[in-house]
């Protein structure tokens, strides 16, 4: 049974040896489970008794154990027939931890076959015999199978082993031998046997050590059966092969060593501090630490007592004291990281270990070595562990904001021990949300949770050129709210604390005269707002000017066109329009600034080149041009683009927002009085237009504004919106500027259908109430076109019938046109009246009744190509009374102070749109009291329409604010909500 290495032959006084191997997975199962274990008595007789049989395996060279029932007789002698049990069965008699693991051990010692990991912790918990039994050793040499001759009583315990070895020297010649204590009582190595590598074996006391390497060494000294004698040549190389496999393991005394002196230590470099090192090793599911310190080139493990020595110039060898202060302070700082490792100081094992599980949690581990770190201890082996992507270093981030040109310059490093990670790889570790960030050498730098919530920000405000961060300078207000002020440098505090402050109120903003050239006088607050384009342009800042409707946005554009040709910087302006708005802005710019050269880009025979806009101050195109254009007008870097009525590229997708923002220019500005139209995203199109960057990417907004704010009724994130922007937008009401502006008085003429109008009005309503009745919440949005068909038929009844413009229908009757005719003879004969309306059917129809009535008016729709005429014929024609004017085309940039009477005849849900219709004569410039008038058929869906305009005016009263989205989040009962029930 026992398992022999080949022996040392003595030769003379010299003994040859073989070089002993020391196990490399020393106890790789029996750092799982450390029990400490105590020899049990053997069991009394009684009539029948459980034993423990251990021996041989029947077939293999392996240690077996089973359970045996056994009857005993009054002497306590074994009697045949013994019974092997079955430990499976006994297993499911007890719950005890303890218990289970013995059945368990047994069933496997029972059958193994060969040799495994898990050997150690069967043995241990078979030799803590919970129950007490007895043991009995099988001779297979009697009788293979189990009987009362071939068993006999052996006692099995876990005693204290200790081993030492000692080497002394004796002319000339090394003396090695070995010594063993059980229980601390000296023993001669003759007298033991190993058995099955577990066992130390005493004549019938066999004892179990979980010391694995302990046994080992023990087991080399018993084979040699006498003292190891050496000379020096061959004990060098002894010491090498065998001694230096042991020392981790075995005290060894060299007893002929004395000291090294100080010169010789010093000579050695053994006189400065030792390294001090942990080595990681991988045991499957468990990490091996061992602390090492590092003396020149020599390694000790502080858990060793393995000795030191050096050799002199002669070849002697000399001992070296190993340095205990250090060791002690390796240990403390070792020990204080995880509580495990001091419960471990007890166990046999000549290492710590961790579940890698436990190991590799980063809250962990990158504490550990950052603490490790900051006191000077390498730790060795991380990325060796199988599995491990992790870079063991915690993240070193510093950021350095310095101030450009036209942009502020995030200076940003990331380090990982010596691996930076770059911007890019940052970048994509953030759009993944993930907070592993690849580095170069393939390892995973692990980002902090609230740097990772930094970094999404930092991204969404500027963009990476290289391993810079660019912000643009519009965006100075997040510089305070994303980085911590000594990032800043000082000239970047300065230049936020300057912008903060004159951008915070115009009126703080240096005043600068109008230009001589203009040929007006600019209002106190139409000189404001050239001052403030002039301070954007010299920051360098785009911006919307977005006063009120009447309130002179062109002027003060014009004004500010001039103001720039007095500049050294040359170059035309891009002044893109309406189509409806091109004779304005030709009239007020010949009219108010007769010395700009303009070019007007419009028309089949326009020019299809860029060569000669340098011969002119402004090119004057329109939106529909730019988009035919753009091929070309891209190419041409302009000084400033203008952008008039800019709600014009309110949707992102379209081919105008797309033309817009390839045009190359210094700088960019957008006008409109009504920027918010229907969602947020229409602040992000225009002014991602005007100032590039300002409001990050499309989906950076969509999350953080659009959502919240369209979707949610966020008031937070409608005010930080609002703060972010309002530095670029200038708006003022015509009731803070324009006080001299008369009266405007707003009324509701209520319009009661006759019988045949709201019977077809009815049936309508009924058929689009079945209809949404009959339609799932889910189905509502893909049917969004024939929804808002039939809420477009209920609005063209209201109005009348003939709208619809289908046969059969026999009512002509029109509440409304009945109404509008009623007032307008009143009123005509003094006052001039504008009418509105979206359906140009309709006007036609007011326009034959006006025709009968022989009541003389103007008329403006899509289609009319003489705008220019039409709209002075109504301005300085005293018989022209009223002007018939569809809403689109005639809703924005018409001056048309002559009247003062406004009546809209269908009322929709966005008064800002309407608002700008009765500001057509509501301008400055009016001398009269304004009335406007809307006319709305009662008990219909044009009364659910008031009830959302009061809504959306309180929400369009400042520039972002929640908006309804109005039929595009209507649920299904919103729909219903529109009809009678």
């Amino acid at each position: 049974m026992e398992q022999h290495d080949t022996a040392y032959e003595p030769s003379g006084k010299v003994t040859a040896y073989e070089g002993f191997t020391r196990r490399n997975n020393t106890g790789e199962a029996a750092f799982k489970h450390f029990l400490s274990v105590q020899s049990k008595p053997i069991a009394q007789p009684s009539e029948k008794q459980v034993i423990i049989v251990i021996g041989k395996h029947r077939y293999y060279n392996l240690f077996s154990a089973q359970l045996a029932e056994v009857q005993v007789s009054h002497a306590g002698e074994l009697k045949n027939p013994i019974t092997i049990l079955n430990p499976i069965e006994l297993a499911w008699q007890t719950q005890q931890p303890e218990e289970l693991k013995f059945y368990t051990a047994i069933m496997k010692l029972q059958n193994f076959y060969e040799k495994s990991a898990t050997d150690f912790m069967a043995l241990q918990s078979l030799v803590n015999n919970p129950f007490n039994y007895a043991f009995y050793l099988h001779d297979s040499s009697i009788s293979e199978k189990i009987t009362s001759r071939s068993i006999f009583p052996v006692q099995v315990s876990q005693p204290a082993i200790d081993f030492k070895i000692q080497v002394s020297l004796d002319e000339d010649f090394y003396t090695v031998k070995g010594a063993v204590k059980i229980n601390g009582s000296f023993c001669p190595l003759s007298r033991i046997q190993l058995k099955f590598d577990y066992f130390l074996v005493l004549d019938n006391l066999w004892y179990f050590s979980e010391k694995q390497n302990l046994m080992d060494s023990i087991g080399y000294f018993r084979k040699q059966q006498h003292d190891i004698v050496l000379p020096p040549d061959e004990f060098l190389r002894f010491n090498v092969e065998v001694l230096s496999q042991m020392e981790d393991d075995v005290p060894i005394e060299h007893t002929y060593l004395r000291p090294a002196s100080k010169s010789q230590l010093q000579q050695a470099g053994f006189n400065e501090e030792p390294e001090r090192l942990i080595y990681l090793s991988d045991m499957e599911d468990y990490v091996m630490l061992n602390p090492v310190l590092r003396y020149r080139d020599k390694e000790v493990s502080v858990l060793s007592t393995k000795p030191l020595f050096i050799q002199d110039h002669t070849g002697e060898l000399l001992g070296v004291e190993r340095n205990k202060e250090a060791e002690d302070a390796l240990m403390t700082l070792f020990l204080v990281q995880h509580p495990d490792f001091m419960e471990q100081l007890e166990s046999p094992l000549p290492y710590f270990y961790l579940h890698k599980n436990c190991f590799l949690d980063e809250n962990w581990f990158l504490n550990a070595f950052d603490a490790w770190d900051r006191q000077g201890i390498k730790v060795l082996g991380f990325n060796e562990l199988k599995g491990n992507k992790l870079n063991q270093h915690k993240a070193r981030i510093h950021i350095q904001v310095a101030s450009g040109l036209n942009w502020f310059n995030a200076e940003v490093a990331v380090r990982y021990g010596k691996k930076k990670a770059s911007l890019t790889q940052l970048h994509r570790a953030v759009k993944d949300k993930s907070k592993y960030v690849e580095l170069g050498d393939g390892s995973l730098g692990i980002l902090p949770e609230e740097w990772l919530r930094k970094f999404e920000s930092y991204f969404a405000a500027g963009t990476i050129e290289e391993d810079t961060l660019k912000i643009p300078k519009t965006n100075y207000t997040v510089l305070a709210e994303l980085y911590e002020q000594h990032m800043l440098d000082e000239q970047v505090r300065q230049e936020v604390a300057y912008y903060s402050r004159l951008l915070s109120d115009v009126k703080t903003i240096p005043a600068v005269p109008a230009p001589e050239e203009l040929q007006t006088t600019l209002r106190p607050y139409q000189l404001q707002g050239l001052s403030w384009l002039h301070f954007l342009d010299n920051a360098g800042f785009g911006g919307c000017l977005a006063d009120d409707m009447g309130l002179g946005k062109s002027v003060q554009v014009i004004a500010f066109m001039l103001l720039l040709k007095g500049r050294p910087e040359k170059g035309a302006h891009l002044l893109v329009v309406p189509t409806s708005l091109l004779y304005n802005w030709k009239a007020e710019i010949g009219r108010f600034a007769p010395g700009l050269k303009l070019y007007v880009l419009h028309g089949a025979d326009r020019a299809k080149t860029a060569d000669s806009f340098d011969s002119y101050d402004v090119v004057m195109t329109t939106y529909g041009t730019l988009v035919s254009d753009i091929s070309f007008l891209r190419q041409y870097r302009f000084h400033y683009v203008f952008l008039d009525e800019s709600q014009n590229i309110k949707n992102i997708a379209s081919q105008r927002y797309k033309a817009a923002r390839l045009l190359q220019s210094r700088n960019r500005i957008v006008l409109s009085g009504t920027p918010l139209e229907n969602n947020t995203f229409d602040i992000y199109a225009q002014l991602s237009f005007a100032c590039p960057g300002l409001l990050g990417s499309r989906n950076f907004f969509r999350n953080t504004y659009a959502i919240p704010i369209d979707k949610f009724k966020d008031r937070r994130s409608s005010a930080a919106l609002q703060a972010r922007i309002s530095p670029f937008i200038l708006r003022r009401t015509k009731q803070e500027v324009a006080t001299e502006l008369p009266e405007k008085t707003e009324v509701i003429l209520y319009c009661e259908m006759g019988p045949e109008q709201r019977k077809i009005y009815d049936a309508y309503e009924k058929e689009f109430r079945e209809f949404i009745s009959a339609s799932t919440e889910e189905e509502l949005p893909k049917q969004s076109v024939h929804v808002l068909a039939g809420i477009t038929r209920l609005r063209q009844i209201c109005n009348s019938p003939l709208l619809l413009g289908e046969d059969g229908l026999y009512s002509e009757s029109s509440a409304k046109i009945e109404m509008l005719l009623e007032q307008v003879r009143a009123v005509s004969k003094t006052h001039k009246i504008l009418v509105f309306s979206q359906f140009v059917s309709m006007l036609d129809l007011i326009r034959k009744e006006l025709v009968k009535e022989e009541i003389k008016h103007a008329y403006l729709t899509g289609s009319t190509r003489n705008r220019g005429e039409v709209v002075s014929r109504f301005q300085e024609d005293d018989a022209t009374r009223v002007f018939l004017i569809s809403l689109k085309a005639g809703g924005t940039g018409l001056n048309l102070t002559a009247a003062d009477y406004v009546f809209i005849v269908d009322p929709w849900w966005n008064p800002a749109v309407e608002n700008q219709a009765i500001d057509r004569s509501y301008r400055i410039g009016q001398q009269k009291n304004v009335i406007a008038a809307r006319l709305v058929c009662p008990d219909t869906v044009e009364e659910k329409i008031l009830i959302m305009q009061k809504n959306k005016a309180k929400l369009a009263s400042n520039l972002v604010q929640s908006d309804d989205r109005v039929f595009r989040n209507f649920s299904k009962q919103d729909w219903l909500g529109l009809t009678k029930p």
